[in-house]
């Protein structure tokens, strides 16, 4: 028998961003559902990230957005009373000399808007990370930038939402959306349930383009698998924060007792894939020996290591924002690897979306959908690893 559930709004996903969509939303007072497919949180791209958190970004938008999340992990446990896991053990870039002038340009753009970075001498950067300097210029070092867990801090957003009476619905898969024109709101269908609401929020990571397309409507949303891999444990000798060597894309940092190291694949095929490549591994020892040379020395663990996914955008910038066509269709999607790292302000801003009718607070205008209308040119945001 299919029941029915009334609210004002339906949060599809319940991955750090539907969850602090949820937090937000409900805060505002509003009646709101988180309908996920899985059998519990953080199980998509959230629960199987890197979990780094850094302000040192290109772009004004990206850093505020970025360092107003990172001071809401740093005061969430004074502010909520949850331990999200926020360790502020920094951020490392190692920049090479033909990046260094665009990098200098963006270090003073994070420090107009309140980031705390440091420009350092190749000497200065190697008693944080020993690397080889060959063709480095310097580098930056962000001192609130670190870590988070993806996990802690996922439930404290969902059991913060219960308490102000959201419900979350696990194991709930969307198999139809349909449009009430009548009201301009949504009836999603998952499992024996309808659940009615005026909003409806796509916070559904990788899936977000699928969950659209139930509506009729296009969000360009993908999967794109990352593997992370891993030293065994107690294999260096102290422990090391995120270094980023920005000419090969190489970046690698301590998590507990092991080294954890990565690198985009390029040529890496859109879709679902949880599978280790181990091939790509080598390539990317081979990449990171260059510059990191003492990681021939480094045991290596399979067991500690993962694979996850990005949620790509084409830009790798957040969509964000309502539907060109579809003003209480709501889209928080897209983040392209910093949605751990943007969460908490991306779900204040889109309660403010909802609740208010516009976002109004900050100019997320080239977060839009409507940027990818009409075959419009668009670069890619750097500084995406």
């Amino acid at each position: 028998m299919t029941s029915v559930v009334h609210g004002d709004v339906t949060v599809v996903g319940a991955g750090i961003i539907g969850a602090a969509c949820a937090f937000e939303l409900a805060r505002r007072g509003l009646r709101v559902t988180v309908v996920e497919a899985f059998d519990g949180p953080a199980e998509g791209s959230s629960g199987r990230s890197f979990a780094s958190v850094r302000a040192q970004w290109p772009d004004p938008l990206n850093i505020e957005i970025s360092w107003r999340s990172i001071r809401r992990y740093r005061d969430f446990a004074v502010d909520y009373g949850f331990d999200v896991g926020y360790r502020p053990t920094g951020y490392l870039f190692l920049v090479p000399a033909m990046s260094w002038t665009d990098h200098l340009a963006a270090v003073d753009l994070q420090r107009g808007h309140g980031v705390p970075v440091e420009v350092l001498d190749v000497e200065a950067a190697k008693r944080i990370t020993p690397f080889n300097d060959d063709g480095i210029a310097g580098a930056t070092w962000g001192s609130a930038d670190g870590a988070v867990d993806p996990h802690l801090a996922t439930t404290a957003y969902l059991s913060m939402a219960r308490e102000l009476g959201a419900q979350v619905r696990y194991g709930h898969r969307a198999t139809q959306i349909e449009a009430v024109a009548a009201s301009d709101g949504w009836v999603l269908t998952a499992a024996d349930t309808r659940f009615h609401s005026q909003h409806l929020v796509n916070a559904a990571g990788g899936w977000a383009g699928d969950v659209a397309a139930l509506a009729g409507l296009s969000v360009p949303v993908v999967h794109s698998r990352r593997n992370v891999f891993s030293s065994a444990a107690n294999a260096v000798p102290v422990p090391l924060p995120m270094t980023v060597d920005i000419e090969t894309g190489v970046y690698l940092r301590s998590d507990g007792p092991r080294l954890l190291f990565g690198a985009s694949r390029p040529d890496e095929v859109d879709g679902y894939n949880l599978s280790l490549d181990w091939p790509w591994m080598e390539s990317v020892i081979e990449m990171a020996l260059g510059r990191f040379p003492w990681l021939s020395e480094i045991p290596l663990d399979r067991t500690g290591a993962w694979a996850g996914t990005y949620e790509n955008s084409p830009d790798h910038r957040a969509i964000l924002g309502a539907d060109p066509g579809a003003a209480t269709w709501v889209n928080a999607c897209g983040l392209s690897g910093h949605g751990v790292m943007q969460a908490p302000e991306l779900g204040r801003l889109v309660a403010e979306q909802v609740a208010d009718g516009a976002i109004t607070s900050l100019d997320v205008s080239d977060l839009q959908l409507s940027r990818f209308a009409g075959g419009k040119r668009i670069s890619a945001l750097g500084m995406v690893f």
